[in-house]
């Protein structure tokens, strides 16, 4: 079962509980963004954090944000770049739903906008809803990446639904965000470690300056994500970069995750 990074202090703290609706408000990026999420399920942890750091946006830019949730991502970088307006793409309505009311609750829907739509759906599906091709200068994705063939999934639908998924949906959104981009636009996106592969794999008939940052728990651990950015249509070189390391070994975070975790710094990852 997919679990999200996570190091010795929690990345959302709880402000305020709805027992009733099963909702809670949590606040993440050191009380920058307020999110509302269900309390049971998938729950909001530091992968989407650090993938809306990496994301590579400025001012004017037009960015979606894949499989968003809550719209934890999306939101998160909307709230660092002044200026850049952010699609949420959710399959699920109920997420979908709470993505546009954290998109109100932190004061960022004039430029945040949700779409109820599969990732996996037709291109007229995503051009009715706004998103044509060729019109993206970013793509910011968190797919589900444990195979349920290999994987004992959870009970509960929604975490079963963010966390695994078939082999071949890997090569799904990476196509429907291969199409969305302009040329040049920029795809960056989370996965496991071990997956990497699979990922450059994905990438290989479209993508180019392709960018991996790993992320290991504590010093001398292996990598357990691997955050992959990548160019459309470059023929610049892949590069490995210095990994980001979330704890030291004592357990307590390192200052360069609690920059990026709760002082909302961005991760460089210097595609061409």
């Amino acid at each position: 079962m997919r679990q999200d990074v996570s190091i010795a202090r929690p990345n959302a703290e709880v402000k305020s509980d709805e027992p009733q609706s099963g909702i809670t408000e949590d606040m993440v990026l050191g009380g920058r963004l307020r999110l509302r999420q269900p309390r049971r399920g998938h729950r909001i942890g530091h992968d989407a954090i650090l993938l809306a750091a990496a994301g590579a946006a400025s001012a004017g830019d037009q960015v979606a944000d894949l499989g968003a949730g809550v719209g934890a991502a999306g939101l998160a970088l909307a709230s660092r770049v002044a200026g850049v307006s952010v699609a949420l793409v959710e399959i699920d309505p109920v997420l979908a739903a709470l993505a546009a009311a954290n998109a109100e609750l932190n004061g960022l829907a004039a430029r945040v906008r949700t779409i109820n739509l599969d990732v996996g759906a037709l291109a007229r599906a995503f051009a009715a809803a706004g998103l044509k091709p060729e019109t993206l200068a970013g793509v910011l994705m968190n797919p589900p990446f444990n195979d349920p063939a290999r994987h004992r999934t959870s009970p509960d639908t929604r975490r079963r639904l963010a966390h695994a998924a078939p082999e071949q949906t890997l090569a799904i959104w990476v196509a429907t965000a291969t199409r969305l981009l302009e040329p040049r636009g920029t795809l960056t996106l989370i996965w496991r470690a071990d997956g990497v592969a699979d990922v450059l794999h994905a990438l290989a008939a479209a993508f180019g300056a392709v960018r991996i940052l790993p992320i290991h728990p504590k010093p001398g651990d292996p990598a357990i994500r691997v955050i992959v950015q990548a160019r459309k249509a470059s023929r610049a070189p892949l590069a490995l970069l210095p990994g980001l390391i979330l704890a030291d070994a004592s357990g307590q975070p390192t200052a360069d995750a609690e920059a990026v975790l709760r002082g909302g710094a961005p991760l460089m990852l210097g595609s061409d």
